[in-house]
């Protein structure tokens, strides 16, 4: 067996390359179902037919609405073949919030869990749907029906690495979402720069066996996954996370790698047998998304037993650009531990002041990150792409310095951004949903931190009175957002004031708002 990681081009390479050099090797592996290389190769070709049997076209959209399984993969893989771009979407969303994405992204198929058709009600559109795990449906056909007749033909597609080959979609300033577009070259530029350079980074090998607990409408779970998949890994795909349930394959499986965000870490180790179960398969958690308070890792540290790296980036980042190394964390005394860590190879990171002039160690300004792995841009938004993304760099939005040795520390957010159990939420969005209930004139949310969740929304809302009409109340206020937000969008609490604290020139100050709640932390994220 090649005990090396393939040099794929492009999606479709993976199973194609992996099935030549390993294909009776197990590729994935869901519930009771195991998929080698050599089928999973087979599989994706299947599906690359049947979507040019839809007459799809290269650059067509295909959305993906349902929990992970062994399927998300093959679709994501075929769709690669055939030159679609996939398109997951967060099931945690509500009707409103899912509809806008199968508009703006033009999505010609969706691919659906049972348990989620009736999200999507009137926004279905004329578009085909097909239903993933279960028998064929009064109006659609199910997955398997769908492939019936397609011959397992490499359909030989012409794609290069700079094709788009996904759209994710993350929250807006401004409440819409937009579509970040990745070409195949962000999954795998981070991966060939540490090979070039010798750098094993946590030193991905055949024999691996990964977990896939982050989900793939994510960018870390679908860079995490399809960089697994490269390296001929075994990945164990879970379709939902729960603590209980990441404990109990690591040890059925033998895990070897693991990438968590802290709120993960937190759940797992909160089980009651969190001491009891075999991890000694265990040789690496990579956690991201939020800083890990010192507490939680030191005991991460102990139970789990094996090493710990920390990653940063963003979706248009195509995930990771910096690490903090398994040798970071080694003196738990150190500062260095609330860095987020260096950039890669082949990615440079540098620090802006307002006027866009680098700025020395030591000085804080917006982290802005040039990485072979950025984005093309937003989908149809040429100007949120211009702001964003600026002769080759991403202004991240995050407010850090650079220390002599090129570490980069993140220390606030320029955006106005929470991170709630490694979810992105924009205020702007929760706070235009609050102002649509009658009984609201301004709503201003904020962000205070939480040792288990990392941040918690909090609306600070000034009523709207009428006389005759009774004031709004908590309830009713979280009532009127839950049916228009996911539920970890939703504020957990909601505080009723006179008015809000605003700048001469008439701007709600959040960091008034954020004071009381921060005082006293190094760090304005948690």
């Amino acid at each position: 067996m090649n005990e090396h990681p393939v040099s794929a081009g492009t999606l479709g390479d993976i199973p194609r390359k992996n099935a030549a050099l390993r294909g009776d090797a197990p590729a994935l592996v869901f519930e009771n179902r195991t998929t080698t290389y050599r089928q999973l190769d087979e599989a994706t070709h299947v599906v690359a037919q049947a979507l040019l049997a839809e007459d799809l076209h290269p650059g067509s959209r295909v959305a993906i609405l349902a929990k992970d399984s062994d399927r998300t993969f093959e679709l994501v893989l075929g769709c690669a073949k055939a030159g679609a771009v996939s398109l997951g979407i967060n099931w945690r969303l509500v009707d409103r919030e899912i509809g806008f994405i199968l508009d703006d992204s033009g999505a010609e198929i969706l691919f659906i869990g049972s348990e989620f058709l009736d999200k999507i009600g009137t926004c279905s559109g004329n578009r085909r749907i097909v239903v993933l795990d279960a028998d064929d449906h009064d109006d659609h056909p199910a997955y398997g029906s769908w492939l019936d007749g397609h011959e397992a033909v490499d359909p030989a597609i012409e794609v290069t690495p700079d094709d788009i080959a996904v759209q994710m979609y993350t929250s807006g300033t401004t409440g819409l979402p937009k579509g970040v577009q990745l070409a195949h070259r962000s999954f795998f530029a981070v991966v060939d720069s540490l090979r070039t350079a010798g750098d094993e980074w946590i030193g991905w090998r055949p024999g691996d066996v990964s977990l896939l607990n982050i989900p793939a409408f994510h960018i870390g779970g679908l860079w995490w996954a399809m960089t697994g998949l490269a390296a001929g890994a075994t990945n164990v795909v879970m379709d939902a996370f729960a603590g209980w349930k990441l404990l109990e394959l690591i040890e059925r499986h033998r895990v070897t790698k693991v990438c968590m965000v802290p709120a993960m870490i937190q759940m797992a180790l909160s089980e009651p047998n969190a001491n009891e179960v075999d991890l000694s398969s265990l040789e690496h958690i990579v956690y991201g998304g939020a800083p890990i308070p010192r507490s939680l890792l030191e005991r991460a540290l102990d139970v789990f037993g094996c090493r710990f790296a920390q990653i940063y980036g963003l979706t248009e980042t195509g995930n990771t650009a910096v690490c903090l190394r398994p040798e970071d964390h080694d003196d738990l005394e150190s500062p260095r531990l609330k860095a987020a860590g260096k950039p890669y190879p082949g990615v440079s990171i540098r620090c802006i002041d307002g006027e866009g002039n680098a700025l020395a160690p030591g000085e804080v300004g917006e982290i802005c990150i040039h990485s072979p792995a950025n984005m093309v841009g937003y989908w149809n938004r040429p100007d949120a792409t211009a702001e964003t993304l600026v002769d080759g760099w991403i202004h991240t939005g995050d407010a850090g310095f650079l220390d002599e040795d090129g570490y980069v520390y993140v220390h606030d957010r320029v955006k106005d951004m929470i991170i709630y159990a490694g979810e992105n939420i924009y205020p702007a969005e929760v706070e235009s949903v609050l102002c649509g209930h009658p009984g609201v004139s301004e709503a201003a949310v904020i962000g205070i931190p939480d040792d288990r969740w990392g941040e918690l929304v909090k609306a600070i809302v000034v009523r709207h009175t009428c006389e005759g009409t009774p004031p709004v109340r908590t309830r009713e206020l979280l009532a009127h957002a839950r049916g228009q937000l996911a539920d970890f969008k939703v504020p957990q609490s909601v505080d009723f004031v006179e008015a809000l604290p605003r700048t001469p020139s008439g701007k709600i100050q959040k960091a008034v708002l954020r004071a009381p709640y921060w005082e006293g932390r190094e760090r304005q994220v948690n």
